[in-house]
């Protein structure tokens, strides 16, 4: 199959949302199908969807997520909360002329996807999940559960909570930095099996890029690909980006009337194999008959890693184009 490149035909705008404004980057014409990016990425993470999905007939929309890029980013934390990126989310739907549509997301952005649909199912009437699966609201408070995930060392999302401590990892450094962080999921790069985890603790008062892998970018990530990203957060700084983990104990308060709560619409979930997210929450893949009723289908590719659509684009949009298909049918 032949992949898209990123095309000329690619529409920039920013519109208004509750964070002030939106960047946008637009494709093709017909279902609107909203991409949400995670952490630390921006609407290029898609760069090989929009062509493809607008190929097959859809208006395909990548967006920076509040934080990033060249959307706003608000000053205070507690602005990163899920409640307010949904609301982004349903203020971008209706920017764009439209009532309803199909919502795509990976890493963080499936997190925002899942709150988006689990929320506004009238607006989000299909969710595509990409690396992380859903898993409904409730349990432990995340701060206690995290604590307790690092054992004698630090788990990542821990290390990243604490204001200003990452930033002063990852700011000297930024293209250096970003270029360990992709590295240590990424399937052809991650350390062989048996040797410490780089990505997701740090040995008690250390970084975590100490345990980065060193060498070769990952075969999807060339030079000029992580120079944008590198240039966007070079610009920004890192806050925005961080504050999402940061505002992960305020979801759990605010989502608590959700507790155990299904999505009900068409769903999809798509994982690599190698990723360590698939790994750590098998439950809740085994747990999708309850909690995706409407799950239409669900795969996990061998020697994937993490940046599924960034390392395998061909097949991710013909698992993608298969679902919006059925979709319509």
């Amino acid at each position: 199959m032949h992949q898209p490149a990123p095309s000329a035909d690619l529409r920039h705008r920013t519109v208004e949302a509750p964070a002030g404004r939106l960047h946008v980057v637009e494709q093709g014409t017909g279902p609107l199908v909203l991409l949400v990016h995670g952490f630390p990425e921006s609407w290029y993470s898609w760069r090989r969807q929009l062509p493809a999905l607008a190929a097959a007939g859809c208006r395909a929309v990548a967006f920076d997520v509040r934080g990033y890029g060249r959307s706003s980013r608000p000053a205070a934390t507690d602005a990163y909360r899920m409640l307010d990126l949904v609301e982004d989310n349903l203020a971008l739907v209706r920017a764009l002329g439209e009532e309803s549509a199909v919502i795509v997301g990976h890493d963080w952005g499936s997190g925002i996807a899942a709150a988006s649909a689990l929320l506004h199912p009238e607006v989000f009437r299909a969710v595509g999940l990409l690396s992380v699966p859903y898993a409904p609201p409730g349990g432990p408070r995340p701060t206690d559960a995290f604590a307790r995930m690092g054992g004698d060392e630090e788990f990542y999302v821990s290390y990243f909570q604490e204001p200003g401590r990452a930033e002063a990892e990852m700011e000297p450094d930024v293209r250096g930095w970003l270029a360990g962080f992709y590295a240590a999921v990424s399937a052809d790069t991650m350390p062989a099996d048996g040797e410490p985890d780089p990505h997701f603790v740090a040995r008690a008062g250390g970084r975590l890029r100490d345990r980065f892998p060193c060498g070769r970018l990952p075969a999807w990530l060339t030079e000029e690909d992580l120079d944008v990203y590198a240039g966007e957060f070079e610009r920004t700084g890192m806050t925005g980006a961080l504050n999402r983990y940061r505002n992960m104990d305020r979801d759990w308060e605010d989502l608590a009337g959700y507790g155990g709560a299904p999505i009900e619409v068409p769903s999809l979930f798509i994982g690599g194999a190698q990723d360590a997210s698939t790994t750590w929450m098998a439950d809740a893949i085994d747990a999708f008959p309850v909690t995706l009723p409407g799950l239409v289908s669900s795969h996990v590719l061998d020697g994937c890693g993490h940046w599924v659509q960034q390392e395998r684009p061909e097949e991710v949009n013909h698992l993608l184009i298969s679902w919006l298909a059925s979709l319509r049918s």
